[in-house]
């Protein structure tokens, strides 16, 4: 816990001045409320006796009373707005971290995590740790300004009287420590149950045509209804503990309130003498400082659940920005020109150390060559794409493009090198237009119609409500699958890069819009490198080179005449799509 508030501590070091403010206000605001108590007591001695009321000077000490609680409570506003400030700019600093190492992080780290999961942390778990952290710096310094300043005033009006509230207080907390032990375990399951919902909600939510297509409901809910009952009883454990700080302390700082009033009226009375003599207004101050000397430890250790709940979601936080950044591509070369030609050599990969995927993987690609790939489900097809781009390094081997390794090239300059249509396609909430530039966002209209009109994408956008300015979600809104999957061939023949990456890119469309689609891939691939990634074989028959993997390998390669005189496992593919059933 302590080396997490540290950490936290460490993001407030920029807004230092904030914070210099805040204890410069704070002390200013709770000293000028520490004479409150003074001026009542005087207050109060002012009327002590029959006949003895003092009218003018009850005037005029009102009015020196009221004035101090305007502008205690000025400076209190000034505390509030810096340690606002201090909070919020730390949160936000925090959170853009944060996102930053999730755009940073290996793709596999990505994969391997719950969606809903890595949302949380970003979106719930940084909320909490600013609730706690502006609670916690309000309290925290308006509290220790209290606290030392009420004990110099009692000492001033009695040492041993005031030595009674010293000694009893270390008993509230002793009371607030042990409760707050027993509250943390209970606050750490509940973030991990909150974080494990979010991901069962994010899942239904975005497969809801799953869902149903499955009449999975009833699991979900069951599965929902299970996860949100741990999180339940974790949260009652939580708050039950955490709350039971509070009016514990309480009661134990009323046993000290009612100590120092009895002392303090034998004092009054004289009734004891060893502890002195004080006035009926002394004694009024004094009840009032004694309060105001226990209230900073009861708001205090209230603030203390917040802060373990905080303390717990910055250990979520920190642990996905202390996640290994994917290797540095400072120093290496920026390609801006590309022939399009491929040489894979001896490439060795696995996504698990113990199984291995793809061993000993050659391949070379001419400038301009169509290269289709085909194999079973789980031989490797994607990965090679995965490979290609850098989604993923290879474990050994080398993979050139344009004669240059990959590895020597950042990542996003190879990158703009390839352009990808994928079988699941992808849209961002924003307008069609805004969809279709994703690649190229400085493209002119003329431009992106022009791309809209070669995959066949424009005359269904034109008959949108608004057009190219019609704004979609990133669930496509009302638009069919198909059209959703032409907007993504739109954006890649906008960008016109020299690598193209085609994913059973015409899964979604209709045969007839995929034949004119197809012609339109002619067209846009004449003169490049293209990879083609496919089920249905009749439609790669054209391709320069086919390669046929199975488990990690290329077993067989050649054009789809060779590969069918072959009469090998391409063969026996391809028979096996146009036999009869």
């Amino acid at each position: 816990m302590i080396k997490t508030l540290k950490r936290i501590l460490g993001y407030v070091r920029p807004y230092k001045m904030y914070l210099a403010a805040a204890i410069v206000f704070s002390f200013v605001g709770v000293l000028l409320s520490l004479f409150v108590p003074v001026f009542i007591g005087k207050g109060v001695d002012l009327i002590v006796g029959e006949g003895n009321v003092d009218f003018k000077g009850l005037l005029k000490l009102a009015a020196v009373l009221a004035a101090t609680v305007l502008v205690s409570t000025f400076f209190q506003w000034l505390t509030a707005l810096a340690t606002n400030r201090l909070s919020y700019n730390t949160i936000r600093d925090i959170r853009t971290e944060l996102f930053d190492k999730l755009n940073s992080v290996p793709l596999k780290y990505i994969d391997r995590n719950s969606k809903g999961e890595l949302i949380s942390r970003a979106v719930n778990d940084i909320e909490i740790i600013s609730d706690g952290l502006l609670q916690g710096f309000t309290q925290l310094f308006s509290g220790i300004v209290t606290i030392l300043g009420t004990l110099v005033f009692m000492l001033t009006i009695s040492v041993k009287i005031a030595l009674i509230v010293v000694v009893l207080t270390p008993i509230s907390l002793f009371t607030a420590a042990k409760i707050t032990q027993l509250s943390r375990k209970a606050f750490t399951e509940q973030s991990e149950h909150r974080g494990k919902l979010n991901g069962i909600a994010e899942e239904m939510i975005g497969n809801q045509k799953v869902v149903k297509a499955f009449s999975y409901e009833g699991r979900a809910e069951k599965s929902f209804s299970e996860t949100n009952a741990k999180m339940a009883k974790s949260g009652v454990k939580a708050i039950f503990f955490s709350s039971m700080t509070n009016p514990t302390t309480r009661f134990v700082n009323g046993l000290i309130y009612a100590a120092v009033g009895t002392a303090g009226a034998l004092s009054a009375i004289g009734s004891i003498g060893f502890l002195g003599k004080i006035t009926v207004g002394q004694l009024t101050s004094f009840l009032s400082y004694s309060n105001q000397y226990t209230k900073p430890f009861n708001e205090i250790s209230g603030v203390i659940a917040e802060l373990q709940n905080a303390v717990t979601s910055a250990q979520r936080v920190f642990s996905v920005i202390d996640e290994p950044a994917e290797s540095s591509d400072e120093g290496k070369e920026v390609m801006t020109e590309c022939d399009g030609s491929l040489e894979l050599s001896h490439v060795n990969f696995s996504y698990v150390p113990e199984n291995p995927l793809i061993t000993d993987f050659n391949l070379t690609v001419r400038p301009g060559q169509k290269i289709a790939i085909v194999g079973p489900t789980g031989c490797g097809k994607t990965t090679v794409i995965n490979l290609l781009l850098r989604f993923y390094d290879i474990n050994s081997g080398t993979i050139k493009l344009s004669g240059k390794n990959t590895q020597d090239i950042t990542r996003s300059s190879l990158r703009s090198m390839f352009g990808m249509v994928l079988q699941d396609t992808w849209l961002f909430t924003g307008t069609v237009a805004e969809n279709i530039a994703y690649g190229r966002p400085d493209a002119t209209p003329e431009q992106i119609t022009a791309a809209a009109k070669a995959a066949h994408a424009h005359s269904f956008i034109k008959r949108l409500p608004d057009g190219y300015d019609t704004y979609i979600t990133e669930e496509g809104g009302e638009l069919s699958q198909g059209q959703k999957q032409l907007i993504s061939i739109a954006r890649i023949m906008l960008t016109n890069p020299p690598v193209l990456i085609l994913d059973e890119a015409t899964s979604s469309i209709d045969i007839r819009t995929e034949q004119r689609v197809q012609r339109a891939f002619e067209k846009l691939m004449k003169g490049k490198t293209s990879f083609i990634i496919a089920h249905r074989l009749s439609t790669i028959k054209n391709a320069d080179v086919i390669l046929v993997m199975k488990s990690g390998n290329v077993i067989e390669q050649g054009s789809h005449e060779q590969l069918m005189a072959q009469n090998g496992f391409y063969a026996e593919l391809y028979n096996s799509q146009f036999s009869a059933v």
